[in-house]
């Protein structure tokens, strides 16, 4: 699958890149630290959705990049909530996403 006609591994590496360079040019809200869990949370979102067959326990590191990035920015994000919202992540592929594409077999 590709985003805007290119592999996902570029996008990520230029959206790393362009956030190392507001990150040395000192732009506000953006150092270091932040543009790591940035560069990370929309590498773990790339990769989650790009992947095919869906893969439900990669969406999980979309969560667990997804609290680092708060985390970056201030926000205290408990390791049970991100646990807690990791597995609703999973019981909701469970529920809407993986079960529907299987399908009973009748035995045999």
């Amino acid at each position: 699958m590709e985003i805007f006609g290119r592999e996902p591994a570029l996008v990520i590496g230029a959206v790393g890149a362009a956030l190392t360079v507001l990150a040395s040019l000192n732009v506000p809200g953006i150092d270091a630290g932040a543009a790591a869990a940035i560069t990370a949370f929309v590498a773990a979102l790339i990769i989650a959705v790009t992947t095919r067959p869906v893969a439900p326990a990669l969406f999980t590191g979309v969560v667990a990049a997804g609290a680092a990035l708060v985390a970056e920015y201030g926000m205290n994000v408990p390791d049970g909530v991100t646990g807690a919202v990791s597995a609703a992540v999973l019981a909701g592929f469970a529920l809407f996403g993986i079960r529907p594409q299987v399908e009973p077999t009748t035995g045999g």
